[in-house]
Formats: structure tokens, C-alpha cells, sequence
């Protein structure tokens, strides 16, 4: 089936170089729907949506847009427009995938109507701006596909047609080579870490698929707690066990690996049935090429890899995030379970390991019980949360649910 790539731009500057991806993405087999987001200027050649339905989607005619003569507050108009004109686009089978292209301002409108897809649609954005610090994690949809526009600022030539090349096939390619997701079981989200340092999937995912579930594990490294909470506001999981919490307190922390403030919220908005652990809670994360600021530089450390390492939260902090993390759960519209796993909460807190703290973790577990005293239904698991033990808990609980129909088997 001929694949159709919805393709977006401020056409009246860049119009050689829309078109030029619009040609590559035709000589492949596929279609294209061209949607302008100019704001003063007109494309050479009328596009399928143009600037004036983008404007009137985000709540103004184009010359009231134009009147408020600032090109910021402009085009988040036209960004509100272009991701609601996207969404509904992509509800009516109008397209199969999204390119945008854009310096700093198209990015930050092509940003919103990436997040205005769901997950396993292909969204690229060939972008000046392609992994900056200038783009905030939360502003990244989980699955986003992101190329730098080298050599493009203005006009065409041999290298940046090298890249809107790529682009264009890569979004066709992957428009042609999506399948959609096999609904025929009932799907379990879970979060973790590599398992040097969290290992409970290694129990739980076949046990679960003996039950007859499928189970998404996610890497809580910031895009993956993204994608998790992506699908759970959606509906998609029967129920997550969300037993990796590290990307919550480094969100608490102001870490930049973060998943966004939206992290363990998004099951509860959507009444999923959760069981929460709080593995990794007693870790803030730092990029690797970074230097440990001074308020760390005297507790536990552990450099995983050259990409990313980690400090202790001391028992004042740990005390903090028990209260937010209950916090959380208390907020659910549906039903959850709170794992307390006492030996521990991942590999390197041991005894004899780098990130051992006895008295951190007795302060979160003492803090974790006065918080969610009367407030969550809590299991104590006496062992580490790598343990057998904790695994057989999640399952009784699991179990317990499927057994009174608080998760559907089907």
C-alpha cells in the first residue's frame, strides 16, 4: 500500500527545500500531504492545508495572527494549530508519518505535533537545532526521530540535500515498515534499569507471559520513563508495575536525566491498575562528561559508564521523595499497591557495595511507612528488591487482581 508522509514548513522561506524532500519521498513511492505554517509570506505553489486553516486551528484568523506582531507568540498560535490540524489528520487516515523541517522556531513548532502522535507513528524533524541542550527533555516525543539540517540555514546545496535525502527515505521507510501494535494480549508496562543494577524482569516478564500477558519492559533513563507514561496516559497497559523510580527522583533532584514532571502520574490519570516499588530512588544520576556538583561530591558514588553516573540521596532527601512518591499514588484514579522492599532498593545499595547507606535507607523506609499510613495499600517485603522474594510479592498482588477482575486477563 502506498505510504503518505504528511510534510511541514514554513514554505514561504523554504519552499526549494520542502519540495526537494517532497520529490525524494515521491521517486520512492510514496505520497505527500504539504501543510504550510508561514506566517507573513505565501508558498510558490498552494499547499493541501495552508496557513490560513493552521491559524483558524489555533484560534485566530492569519491577520490577527500577524497582528500581534511578535514572531514568538505568532507561531505558538500556529503551533497550536499545526499539532491540532496533526492529530486529527492522523485520526482520519490522512497520513501514514510526519517530516517537518525547521531552524530553532520550526523545531519548536514540529516539537508539539510530534507529541500530538501517538507512539509507533514515524516523526522526523530535520532541524538546525538536532540534539541540543536547547530542547528540554519533556518537549521530545518518546519515539521521535530527530536529523540535523547541516549545511541548510539557507538555500540548497550538496550537503544539506545529503541529509533532507536521508530524511525523506527514512520517513518513508519506517511509514512503509510500522506495524501496528499486537493488541491480542493484554499488555503489562514495567520499568527498569540494565540489569547490573535491577534484575526483577528477569523473573517477572516469563511468569507474567505464562499467565498469558505481554510484557513492555522500559529503560528509566528519561526517554524511556517517557515512553512508558506516553502509553499509560493512552489506556495501553492492563496494568504497570512501575518498580524503577529513578527518573522521579532525578526530576525531584533537577537532574537532566528525567523523563519530565508528568512521571508516575499518567497510570493513575488513567485508572491503570499500578504496583509501584521504589527501585533506584536512592540514586541522582548525572551525565557522564559532567562534573558531580559540590553538594554530592562527598557522599557514595558510582560511575556506570562514560555515559552516566551517580550520587547518593542523603536521608533528608530520601525522607522528601518517600512523602512525594505516596504523594503520587495518592492522586491515582484507579487502583494501587505500594511495594516496600526492606533489604534494599537496587544492586549497588548492599552491604559492601559503592552506594551502601544503611541510614539512608532506613530513613526512606520509616518516612515511607508514616506516609502512606491509611493512605496506600503497601506490602513490606523483607528482602532486596532483587530478591526472589519481591518478585513472589508482585505476583500475589498481580495475581490477587486478575483473581477479582481489577485486571482483565483479555
Amino acid at each position: 500500500m502506498t505510504k503518505t508522509i504528511l510534510s511541514i514548513g514554513t514554505y514561504d522561506t523554504k519552499n526549494a527545500e520542502l519540495e526537494f524532500i517532497e520529490e525524494t519521498i515521491r521517486e520512492q513511492g510514496g505520497q505527500v500531504l504539504t501543510m504550510d505554517v508561514s506566517v507573513l509570506g505565501d508558498p510558490e505553489t498552494p499547499t493541501a492545508i495552508s496557513k490560513h486553516d493552521v491559524a483558524r486551528a489555533g484560534g485566530m484568523s492569519i491577520e490577527e495572527v500577524i497582528e500581534q506582531g511578535d514572531e514568538n507568540k505568532a507561531f505558538q498560535v500556529m503551533a497550536r494549530g499545526a499539532a491540532k490540524l496533526v492529530a486529527e489528520g492522523y485520526a482520519a487516515g490522512k497520513f501514514d508519518g510526519m517530516i517537518a523541517l525547521g531552524g530553532t522556531m520550526g523545531t519548536d513548532l514540529a516539537l508539539d505535533c510530534a507529541q500530538a502522535l501517538p507512539m509507533g507513528v514515524p516523526k522526523f524533524i530535520v532541524s538546525t537545532v538536532s540534539f541540543s541542550p536547547l530542547i528540554p527533555p519533556e518537549r521530545l516525543a518518546p519515539d521521535i526521530q530527530m536529523i540535523l539540517w547541516a549545511g541548510g540555514l539557507y538555500g540548497l546545496n550538496g550537503i544539506c540535500k545529503s541529509s533532507l535525502a536521508q530524511a525523506a527515505g527514512a520517513v518513508l521507510g519506517a511509514a512503509k515498515a510500522a506495524q501496528p501494535p499486537d493488541r491480542s494480549k493484554p499488555l503489562v508496562g514495567m520499568t527498569s534499569l540494565g540489569s547490573s543494577c535491577l534484575s526483577y524482569m528477569k523473573v517477572l516478564k516469563p511468569a507474567l507471559e505464562e499467565r498469558g500477558f505481554e510484557v513492555a519492559v522500559f529503560h528509566s533513563t528519561g526517554m524511556g520513563g517517557m515512553a512508558f507514561e506516553s502509553l499509560a496516559r493512552d489506556g495501553a497497559f492492563c496494568c504497570v508495575m512501575d518498580f524503577c523510580q529513578q527518573e522521579f527522583g532525578n526530576m525531584l533532584a533537577g537532574s537532566l536525566v528525567s523523563s519530565g514532571p508528568d512521571r508516575l502520574r499518567n497510570a493513575g490519570r488513567s485508572g491503570t491498575p499500578q504496583i509501584v516499588a521504589p527501585g533506584a530512588l536512592d540514586l541522582v544520576d548525572f551525565a557522564g562528561w559532567q562534573e558531580i556538583p559540590a553538594q554530592y561530591a562527598d557522599r557514595p558514588f558510582h560511575e556506570h559508564n562514560r555515559l552516566i553516573k551517580s550520587s547518593v540521596f542523603n536521608p533528608q532527601e530520601r525522607r522528601q521523595w518517600a512523602r512525594e512518591l505516596v504523594g503520587r499514588l495518592e492522586e491515582a484514579t484507579g487502583p494501587a499497591h505500594l511495594l516496600l522492599p526492606l533489604g534494599g532498593i537496587e544492586a549497588w545499595d548492599r552491604e559492601g557495595e559503592e552506594a551502601h547507606d544503611s541510614e539512608g535507607l532506613a530513613a526512606f523506609i520509616d518516612e515511607t511507612r508514616k506516609a502512606a499510613a491509611d493512605r496506600i495499600p503497601m506490602t513490606e517485603v523483607d528482602a532486596h528488591i532483587n530478591d526472589s522474594a519481591f518478585c513472589e510479592a508482585a505476583l500475589n498482588v498481580f495475581d490477587a487482581w486478575v483473581a477479582d477482575g481489577t485486571v482483565k486477563p483479555s
